[in-house]
C-alpha cells in the first residue's frame, strides 16, 4: 500500500499569479491523493507600497484567509513545493526570508531527506524563470533535501518548455494563467507526490 504523502505547498504572491499556480498544485496533490497545506508567506512589504498597485491590495485583501506558513509546516511535511514572483532573477525576499527562518529544524537535521519543487512568475519573457528556481534549489542542497523537477517527463512540458519547474509570464498583469500553464502544475504536482511517496515507502522499508 503506497503511503500518503503530507504536501506542504508555501507560496509568496503579490497579484495573485503565484497564488493561482499554489491552488492548482494543491488541488492537483489532493487528487492525487496527497493531505495538502496550502500556506504564504509572510507580507514584509510596507502597506503604503501595496495600497499603491491596485491589484497588489486587490490580492492582499482576497488571501486574508489562506494560512501563513510556519517552520512547523515544512517539519510536518513529506515534501513541499515552493512559489515565488522572480525578483531581478532572484528568490522574492518574502519567500527567502521564510527559507532563512528554518535555520533550526536545518540545525537539527529535520529538513534532510524530503523531496522538494519549485514554481515561479516572471512579468516578461525569460525574465529570470530559470534562475530564480536554480536559486532557490541552491537552498535545498544544503537542506539535504532531493529536489524533484518535472523535467521533461511528459508531453506538457514539451509545451510549457521549463524542466526547472512551472512558470508564468503574467506580461505586467496581462496574461491569466493559461491551460498550458495549468497542465504543467497539475503535472508537477503529481510528479512530485508520486517520488514522495516512493522514498517514504523506500525508508519505512
Amino acid at each position: 500500500m503506497t503511503p500518503s504523502v503530507k504536501l506542504a505547498v508555501i507560496y509568496y504572491s503579490a497579484t495573485g499569479f503565484s497564488a493561482q499556480i499554489a491552488e492548482d498544485i494543491a488541488e492537483a496533490a489532493e487528487k492525487a491523493g496527497s493531505d495538502v497545506r496550502l500556506l504564504k508567506t509572510p507580507e514584509l512589504a510596507p502597506e503604503a507600497a501595496i495600497a499603491s498597485n491596485t491589484a497588489w491590495a486587490a490580492h492582499a485583501a482576497a488571501s486574508t484567509e489562506i494560512p501563513v506558513a510556519t517552520p512547523a509546516d515544512v517539519e510536518w511535511a513529506d515534501a513541499v513545493i515552493f512559489g515565488t514572483p522572480t525578483r531581478f532573477g532572484n528568490v522574492s525576499s518574502q519567500l527567502k526570508q521564510f527559507v532563512d527562518t528554518l535555520g533550526g529544524l536545518w540545525a537539527q537535521g529535520a529538513l534532510a531527506d524530503k523531496v522538494y519543487s519549485g514554481f515561479v512568475t516572471t512579468a516578461t519573457n525569460h525574465g529570470g524563470q530559470e534562475t530564480t528556481l536554480l536559486a532557490l534549489y541552491n537552498s535545498i542542497h544544503h537542506f539535504g533535501g532531493l529536489i524533484v523537477s518535472p523535467g521533461y517527463t511528459d508531453p506538457v512540458k514539451f509545451v510549457d518548455g521549463n524542466p526547472y519547474g512551472t512558470s508564468h509570464v503574467d506580461a505586467q498583469g496581462n496574461n491569466p494563467i493559461s491551460d498550458q500553464t495549468r497542465n504543467a502544475a497539475r503535472h508537477q504536482a503529481e510528479r512530485v507526490v508520486r517520488m514522495a511517496a516512493a522514498l517514504k515507502q523506500g525508508l519505512a522499508a
